[in-house]
């Protein structure tokens, strides 16, 4: 039976922190608010956890799942290199809503899906999030809802789609964007954007020193 906290009341707000931090790290799944879309999230050094969510969005391990961060500095344990380009686009945009793709430490033990070495990192700009974040550790977090579905909007989106295999709902109220994330691929030499977002390609552009087409017409690695 999962429960639905209304964080718009401080004290549904803090019950629902509580009830979300015991239930992460109890291996079970909870759907967040974020700046972007709302969230499915597990702990992402779980391994069942990170299993249990994608079967709930029907998804194989062939679409590793990304991880939210709740602070600049959590960066430096999970990445192989932090480059300078990675440190230019994290002042520039982090909290907020930019992926960074890069390669993951080597020692990390998480099983995200077949990620071949690599993670998608980013540090949301939500208080209810990054409150979470900051309790819980570096999660495990994709859209909250079942693949090839609408992304969820609102908590209750994500619930008609994901029902009672998540425990524990924290509605933040609609998402503020609702538009999702922006991704750069920082692993080869040459930045490239993956995926258009919430965050102009021009301005990525600018902080880089690129200019825009660079960034979307760079060859893959």
């Amino acid at each position: 039976m999962s429960t639905v906290y209304d964080c718009a009341d401080p004290d549904s707000r803090a019950a629902g922190l509580t009830a979300a931090t015991s239930a992460l790290k109890s291996g079970r799944l909870v759907v967040m608010p974020t700046d972007t879309l709302y969230g499915l999230a597990a702990d992402a050094f779980d391994s069942s956890a990170v299993s249990s969510l994608l079967a709930a969005k029907r998804r194989g391990r062939d679409m590793p799942v990304p991880v939210l961060v709740g602070s600049w500095h959590t960066i430096d344990g999970l990445v192989f290199s932090v480059r300078p380009q990675a440190r230019e686009l994290i002042r520039a945009f982090w909290p907020g809503a930019l992926s960074l793709v890069v390669q993951q430490a080597p020692s990390l033990a998480w099983d995200l899906g077949d990620t071949r070495g690599t993670v998608m990192l980013r540090m949301p700009l939500h208080p209810v999030a990054l409150e979470l974040l900051q309790e819980v550790g570096p999660l495990a977090v994709s859209s909250a809802n079942v693949s090839g579905q609408s992304p969820a909007k609102t908590a209750a989106e994500a619930r008609d789609q994901l029902g009672d295999l998540v425990g524990v709902y924290l509605d933040g109220g609609r998402a503020e964007h609702a538009v999702a994330s922006t991704i750069v691929d920082l692993t080869s030499d040459q930045p490239r954007v993956l995926r258009t977002g919430a965050v102009a390609v021009a301005e990525i552009a600018e902080v880089l020193g690129m200019a825009p087409d660079e960034l979307t017409s760079a060859s893959p690695r």
